[in-house]
This record gives structure tokens, sequence and C-alpha cells, in this order.
């Protein structure tokens, strides 16, 4: 649990939210009109809410799976190395794949599993963050579709956590510390 005390402002509402999921899925069925089954990647635990709003809009033939690496731990900097903690259950060779992240910050965990999805043969390969910081950017790598650009603040609701805590809320909220 954070030992600082904090409280959360709303940043993006529920409501933005899914409008801009609906205009995103609207893009991404668009790119993936002649799947037959497209592989839709969460990358855990941030973007399980984001994935499952995403799936329920989406109108195309899907398969959901999930990969969990972590660079952050309970911590709000990222350590840089980039481990997977749990692995896809289905092979994606010759698949179409979609990678769901909720927040790209330093690049690194995104531009990490993209690189290792890639070497196991994906016929397309795309991604997804509902969030961007560009400006924490330390590897050059962009998501394909982005939700929201978001300034340097610490984020937390809609899956994204801070210390294991605020997952649920339904809305992006910024972090401030009042000590």
């Amino acid at each position: 649990m954070p030992e600082r005390p904090y409280v959360i402002d709303e940043m993006i509402s529920a409501k933005a939210i899914a409008a801009r999921i609906e205009a995103l899925c609207r893009e991404i069925a668009d790119e993936f009109e002649d799947t037959d089954k497209l592989v839709v990647v969460g990358l855990l635990r941030g973007s399980f809410v984001f994935i499952a709003d995403l799936v329920r809009e989406l109108d195309l033939p899907i398969e959901v799976d999930f990969i969990e690496a972590s660079s952050y731990g309970d911590g709000m900097e990222s350590s840089r190395e980039v481990r997977i903690l749990k692995d896809l259950r289905s092979g994606i060779e010759g698949r179409d794949v979609l990678l769901v992240e909720d927040i790209v910050d330093t690049g690194h965990t995104l531009n990490h599993v993209t690189q290792l999805l890639r070497t196991r043969g994906s016929a397309r390969l795309r991604s997804i963050a509902l969030l961007d910081k560009p400006s924490r950017r330390e590897v050059d790598f962009r998501a394909d579709w982005t939700g929201f650009e978001i300034p340097d603040e610490f984020v937390v609701g809609y899956g994204i956590d801070f210390a294991q805590r605020n997952r649920n809320l339904p809305f992006i909220g910024k972090v401030r510390f009042t000590d």
C-alpha cells in the first residue's frame, strides 16, 4: 500500500473512454476486415479493463490471450528491465495479432513484447494503447493506435494501478500527493 497520502483527480471520464474505444474499434475492424480470426493479446495486468471493452465492441471473429510483462513492480518509475511473467497459451504463427497495452510510458515494455511476438511469426502484428506519454519515451516506439495522449502525470483507474490499488475506477485519474 502507498505510504504517502494522495487524492485522485479525474483526467479522462468513463464516457470519453467509451466514445474513444468505439472510434478505435471502427479503425481496427477496417484494418483486420479480411482476417479469419484476430488474436487479441492483452498485456496484463493493466490492460484487462481496456481489452474487455475493446473485444465487446469489435465486430470481428476473435480469440483472446494474455501475456504478463513487468517493468514497474509496485513503484512509480520503470525499472527498464522487462520481465515476462506469464506467456501466451497458444501459438500465433501465421495469425493476425492485436497487442493491447494500457499505457506507453518509456516504451520499453511494448517494444520488448512486440519484438518477442514478431519472432513467433505472426502474419500481421498491430498494437494499441489506451494512453500514451510521449514526453517520457526512451525507446523509439509508438503504438499503431492510441486512445489518448497524456502529459507526464502518474495515472490510475480503468485497470491501471498504483501499488495494486485503484484499478477499479471507471475513469482515468491523476494521482496527486497531499503531503
